[in-house]
């Protein structure tokens, strides 16, 4: 049976180890996020990352996104990283920024698409735990612990998956409902808004003028 740890008790600091062993024993955990709660593993275990994918329910080719705990990973996994892509990760991050940029040639990974979209999501997470929990681990495949199409988990109740699937459990409590995070595309022909959320296109044009909406 899976295991629930609840972060309102003990120390942030043997919660992260806890956490961090599990993902790299190969499992799959479930933390809480700035607004839902989310399935996280090692980013480089494409059997994890699978697994990830099938407790969700997704289509062949689905690609997780990436958290990482800092821009310097960012630009170890990342081919291009331009002065407007550097402003974005300066001003947003850590926070409600999703980022679509293209990988690093060769990184030992298949987050789903079996490295045919030559694009991943990355972000660094403002959440507490996450953030912590990234900054120790590298970078880790996340998707939302929930089916695909069904509204995100704001408790651990919310989630549907049999204990034997996942290791641990990080309760926080019920999350506040809050905005989904903006998406944006940037490559060296420009920056492209694909979703607006808890950031406006507006605050994204004051750091790249020439970024274009939806």
């Amino acid at each position: 049976m899976a295991k629930v740890i609840d972060l309102k008790k003990g120390e942030l600091t043997r919660h992260v180890n806890k956490a961090a062993k599990a993902i790299a024993d190969g499992y799959i955990i479930i933390i809480p996020m700035e607004n839902s709660y989310a399935y996280v593993c090692d980013a480089f275990r494409s059997d994890t990352v699978r697994q990830m994918h099938v407790l969700r329910g997704d289509p062949l080719f689905t690609a997780a996104q990436v958290m990482v705990g800092s821009v310097k990973t960012t630009e170890g996994i990342i081919r291009e990283v331009t002065p407007e892509i550097k402003g974005l990760m300066k001003k947003f991050w850590p926070g409600m920024l999703s980022l679509n940029l293209r990988p690093q040639l060769g990184l030992s990974w298949d987050l789903g698409d079996n490295n045919q979209l030559d694009r991943i999501s990355v972000r660094i997470p403002r959440a507490k735990f996450a953030k912590a929990l990234v900054t120790q681990t590298g970078p880790l495949a996340v998707a939302s612990a929930s089916r695909k199409g069904m509204a995100p988990p704001k408790s651990l109740d919310d989630i549907y998956v049999l204990d034997s699937d996942v290791a641990l459990k990080f309760d926080n409590g019920n999350l506040r409902k809050g905005p989904i995070s903006t998406v944006i595309e940037a490559d060296e022909t420009g920056v492209r808004m694909l979703r607006e959320g808890a950031i406006s296109l507006a605050e994204i044009q004051a750091i790249v003028p020439g970024a274009t909406g939806i």
